[in-house]
């Protein structure tokens, strides 16, 4: 099992956004048979085994073993990953292409860069799971506050020079046997926590900018 398997396929895409399917794959993260999931999901068995066809042909689900039960055999199944993302690359006709944008501050040049790492590195694992070998990444995930909007400006000016300088020190102009590799450095505000009441007033916490 994957940790992350990334949808690439239109239709895969679209069985997998089914809310019963969805919950399904949830508790697919450990195998199961239909008959267990019908009892936690609430669905008659037949049901269960619809959905479980459709996610298994669409190799979102697959067959761990096969159980004899007197004259019935349970299929055991398992969820191909513990998460799923889906790939621009299901919207091909539609989706954002960096080439498109030339502002570096622009958030909407920062959503196609983010939506072609999903798509280059999902094909990335794929192929590296296919060959048995791993995958060398690296990543910086943090959190800054500026006090003012010069201060970020100024930060990101010398974020610019300090990665520059890092890449023309380790660049291999001849490109003679490397293996190219892609840096995207990114920087946009947090996500603000925000307490919103519900029709049936409860309170529940959502996002916002």
């Amino acid at each position: 099992m994957l940790e992350i398997e990334v949808i690439e396929d239109p239709a895969a895409a679209e069985a997998s956004l089914d809310p019963i399917r969805t919950r399904i794959l949830r508790e697919l993260a450990e195998p199961g048979s239909a008959t267990q999931l019908a009892v936690k999901v609430g669905l008659p068995r037949q049901k269960v085994n619809y959905h479980l066809k459709a996610l298994e042909r669409h190799g979102l689900v697959q067959l761990v073993e096969e159980r004899r039960k007197g004259n019935v055999t349970e299929r055991v199944l398992q969820a191909t990953a513990a998460s799923y993302l889906i790939s621009p690359a299901a919207l091909a006709s539609v989706a954002p292409d960096p080439h498109r944008f030339a502002d570096r501050f622009s958030a909407f040049w920062l959503l196609a860069l983010a939506a072609r790492m999903v798509q280059e590195v999902g094909k990335l694992i794929a192929g590296a799971v296919a060959a048995r070998q791993k995958l060398a990444t690296f990543a910086i995930d943090g959190e800054i506050t500026f006090r003012t909007a010069s201060d970020r400006a100024a930060f990101a000016e010398e974020l610019g020079v300090a990665v520059t300088r890092l890449v023309d020190k380790y660049h291999d102009g001849g490109g003679k046997g490397g293996r190219k590799h892609r840096l995207v450095v990114a920087l946009h505000p947090v996500l603000k926590e925000q307490t919103q009441t519900t029709p049936f007033g409860e309170q529940e916490t959502g996002a916002g900018q």
